[in-house]
Parts: structure tokens; sequence; C-alpha cells
């Protein structure tokens, strides 16, 4: 029977980059995986299959004697032979594959024999000031966490020579290798929780862990402009991983209280500015605050409107890894009394007796076009 197209395999097109044949590679590879259809035979031959393709189509010189040659650059003496499509599919590649398939989402790193052990990552969380916010700032926390035992300094063994055996479970290894399906699995030994030894005399404080649980206090700096919900990563301040384990990371989630004066969207800021109905069609000069804590004029020209809008270029927060600042925009807000004294009725009817066009033009403009309306319906 002859070999379908790789590219039909992996249902990509002849000119698809590196990184859709990888999307379809995993898509179909994660359909047809051998351990999602048990005893599925012709499942596992696609797999295979696809597996075949996707060597050859992801290295750039295989590729290009393929897109020559065909299947015959790999059988025989053909130009691709002996590093062929499927060489090496055996025992000996599984990690290879596996690390291809799942590596981004199992975290594993680097291509080589598994990733790192760590101690535990920590999450907390710290809420900070709008102002705190915008110049940065200093805060301590105190987080619960394990720490090296400072009875046995980490190592887990009452004894000072720090004695270990040689774990039975994997031979010293910390891993051990078990078959699932048609994959070949490691994982962490159990027994010895990848240390690789056994302690012979655990220690009676951390009973062999090398960790002990405290409350630590930590400094974080809190740089200008954080915004809502950003994350800070203090690299080796988490959790403790014991003797010879590096410790984990804290990761420090940062929550940015509501302000009673300033909104901010991005690097902008936003304040709503109340204005007397007088100042508001007279103009004027006002005093606003700025969200660094200074005092600013702004001149409010004859006849501003509520809804309008000042820009103050500058005033806004600072951008992250950035020279660059937003700006601050003051929106004017006109109140109407909610009470007025007999005089100030008086001259508010004189005001609208003696009112002309130019005074309105909104509400002017407003009744032509409710009037043309109606006449309209009429005709």
């Amino acid at each position: 029977m002859a070999k379908q197209d790789f590219y039909t395999t992996l249902g990509v097109a002849r000119e698809a980059t590196a990184d859709d044949l990888k999307k379809a590679y995993r898509k179909l590879a994660m359909q047809f995986h051998p351990d999602r259809n048990p005893g599925d035979a012709a499942a596992e031959a696609k797999f295979k299959e696809i597996n075949e393709a996707y060597d050859v189509l992801k290295d750039e010189q295989k590729r290009a004697a393929y897109d020559r040659f065909g299947h015959a650059a790999f059988e025989g003496g053909g130009p691709g032979a002996g590093g062929g499509a499927g060489a090496g599919f055996d025992g000996a590649g599984l990690g290879d594959i596996f690390d291809q398939m799942f590596g981004d989402f199992m975290g594993r790193k680097g291509g080589g024999g598994g990733s790192t052990r760590s101690g535990s990552d920590i999450r907390t969380q710290i809420e900070i000031d709008l102002t705190e916010a915008f110049a940065g700032t200093k805060a301590t926390l105190r987080v619960p966490t394990r720490v090296t035992c400072e009875t046995c300094n980490g190592s887990g063994s009452g004894d000072k020579d720090a004695g270990r055996d040689v774990c039975s479970g994997c031979n010293g290894a910390g891993k051990i290798r078990a078959q699932q399906g048609f994959f070949l699995v490691e994982r962490t030994c159990p027994q010895c929780g990848g240390r690789g030894r056994m302690i012979r005399n655990p220690c009676r404080i951390c009973h062999g862990t090398g960790t002990t649980q405290r409350e630590r206090s930590l400094q974080v700096s809190i740089p200008a402009g954080v915004e809502d919900g950003t994350r800070i990563r203090l690299a080796g301040e988490g959790e403790s991983g014991g003797a010879g384990v590096p410790a984990g990371d804290l990761y420090v989630h940062v929550s940015v209280r509501q302000h009673a004066i300033f909104q901010r969207d991005g690097a902008n800021v936003f304040c709503v500015v109340p204005l007397k109905m007088t100042q508001a069609a007279m103009g004027g000069e006002i005093e606003v605050p700025v969200v660094d804590g200074s005092r600013v004029k702004v001149k409010i020209p004859a006849g501003t409107q509520s809804g309008d809008q000042q820009r103050l270029r500058g005033k806004g927060f600072s951008v992250l890894r950035s020279a660059a600042r937003g700006d601050m925009y003051i929106q004017v807000k006109v109140e109407i009394p909610q009470t007025l004294t007999r005089r100030q009725r008086e001259l508010l009817e004189a005001f609208e007796a003696e009112g002309n066009a130019k005074s309105n033009p909104e509400t002017e403009g407003f009744l032509d076009r409710m009037k043309a309306f109606f006449d309209k319906g009429r005709g």
C-alpha cells in the first residue's frame, strides 16, 4: 500500500510554517495517542504515521529532500536514507516524542533528562493604594512557608555525617520508569522523593524532610506604574526544597484599591471635577489635584458643558520599563442647584426671558429637529 503524503497526513498545506506543523502535529498526536485509544490498533498505526511525517517535515534538510524526491528520499539509497523518516521511532526515542508533545504543558525544560526539582512555589497577595501604585513603594510581607531546618542544616539526617543509603526503589537514580501503553514513562521515585538516597537516622525536628514550617518576613519592592493584577516573582523565596534542592519562588499578586478621586485606565488617569452652573457658564479658573500629590490650576472656558474634558499631558502613570508617562483627563460635571431662594429664581426667570438661540445651541437645534420630525409625520 502506497504511503500517504506527509503533508496530507498532518493536514497542512505544503507551504505550512514550522509553527503550523507543530500545532497540527500536537493536535493529531493527542487525538490518536495509544493511551487515549487503548487496544485500538488503527489509532496506534495512525499515531506512528503522524510521528513519521512530523519527524521529516520539522527538519529543514529532510523536508527539502522530501519536497524534491518524495518518499524515495528516505528509501534504499535515496538522498535522505540513513536518517530516514521513522528512524529512531523506538523505545530509545520515546522520551523525545513525549517532550515534543507535552513538554510545554508539563513544565519540563530543555531537551535533557527531565525537569529540575525545587521547593514549592508560594502565592501571596498585597493590596496597595492608587498613589502607591503611581510612585512605587516597598512593602513588608509575612509569609508562612517551609524553611531549611536549622537543626540538620537541611540534610534531613540526625547524624553529623548526614548518613544516607542508596534508595532501593530507584537504585540511586531518583526516578523510576514504567511502561504505559506505547510510552516509557519516567516519574519521581515515591520512596526517596527523587533524592536517590534514604536517610538512616532522620532528624528529630524535621523528621527527615530537611524543612520546617515558619513565618518569614520579606520586603518586596513595588515598581512605579504597577497595575492591578500584576504578578511579581521573587526567585528563590518560596518553600525550601530540603538538602541539595533549590527553593521555589514567591509570587506576589498586587491588588490596587479604588481611589476616591482618580480612576485609572492603563497609563492614563481620569478625574471628574464638579462645576457650579455659574462657573460653567461664565468660565474661570479652578484648582484640581494630581495623582502625584501636587495641584494644578486649570482654565475653564465660558460655556463649558457637562462631560467636557481637558487633557493634562504627562500627568498620568509611568509606563513600566519605559520613560513614557500617561496623561490626566479632567472631566467636567456641571451641577444644577437642587434648591433656590426666591431671589435666585427671579434672576433665573429673567435670564430665561432674555435668552437667545446662541445661549442654548443644543436646545435650539433639538427643537428644530423635533419640529421637522412632526411636520414630516403630518405630511
